[in-house]
């Protein structure tokens, strides 16, 4: 019986380290998920958008750019997010600024394969080049879930107007931990965007949006990223109704982007 229990405690071990192996190869393809390049639907969309090539690091991305605003707005979406749906809303909701909706390397029809390291440098890229766009405008970021840290990343690197995280966690290996508690993803993860440790470096005014619904974000992340602000310059929204997927419909979301933006 010995041997039978020394068998048993040996396959659940390679069954463990094989696990561990499998998620450690296949993490980015959890973490990241491309969307294809998208057309515009309407002659209607077509009137009030343009689409910028921006070149960054050997890749070439795809932005599309609305209105012609002397101040810009940028938003880098989620993981799975094609950030062009977006485009009627934020038109609406912003109709007197520029505003920018980030492809991703891999995404919607920009070059490359997405990284931590890669969708940062594209981001500052990005920023350096609004920065020559808008002379003396001002530039606010929109983060969404993964875009969440992105746009803090930027906030702690360049001067920004107002920030915007939605759906925002402290850091991929906490949400990763409660995601794999018997799994030492500390040792694992490749791209961890930890938020909070690029706290103290934001001087922005932010506002947090969480989805009171959010199945995919534990509130617990959101709520570990507002503590590391200062109270003074942190506004906290909550929408009752939302979940993690279908914010953009929440009642109340637009009009709290819109309020914090444009003031």
């Amino acid at each position: 019986m010995r041997g039978f229990g020394v068998g048993a405690l040996a396959i659940a071990a390679g069954v463990y380290a094989a696990f561990c192996l499998l998620l450690y190869v296949s993490q980015r393809n959890m973490m990241y998920l491309p969307t294809a390049e998208t057309e515009l639907e309407t002659e209607a969309e077509a009137e009030y958008t343009a689409v910028i090539r921006l070149s960054n690091d050997g890749e070439t991305l795809k932005i599309w750019r609305l209105g012609e605003g002397a101040d810009a707005v940028v938003y880098f979406g989620g993981n799975a997010e094609d950030v062009a749906w977006n485009i009627p809303a934020f038109s609406a909701w912003l109709p007197d600024h520029s505003v920018y909706l980030a492809n991703y390397r891999g995404y919607g029809g920009s070059s490359g394969t997405p990284t931590e390291a890669g969708l940062l440098a594209d981001a500052l890229a990005l920023y350096d080049y609004l920065e020559r766009a808008h002379p003396g405008g001002k530039i606010s970021l929109i983060g969404r879930s993964l875009g969440s840290a992105v746009a803090a990343a930027v906030a702690a690197q360049r001067e920004t107007h107002r920030l915007v995280l939605v759906t925002p966690f402290d850091s991929a290996l906490n949400v990763a931990r409660e995601l794999f508690p018997i799994i030492p993803v500390a040792l694992l993860l490749k791209d961890r965007y930890d938020t909070a440790a690029r706290v103290h470096a934001i001087s922005a005014p932010t506002l947090l949006i969480i989805a009171a619904r959010d199945a995919i974000i534990p509130r617990s992340r959101s709520d570990a990223l507002a503590d590391a602000f200062p109270a003074a310059q942190l506004t906290i929204t909550v929408l009752a109704e939302a979940g993690h997927n279908d914010i953009n419909d929440a009642a109340g979301y637009g009009e709290a982007l819109t309020e914090f933006l444009n003031q």
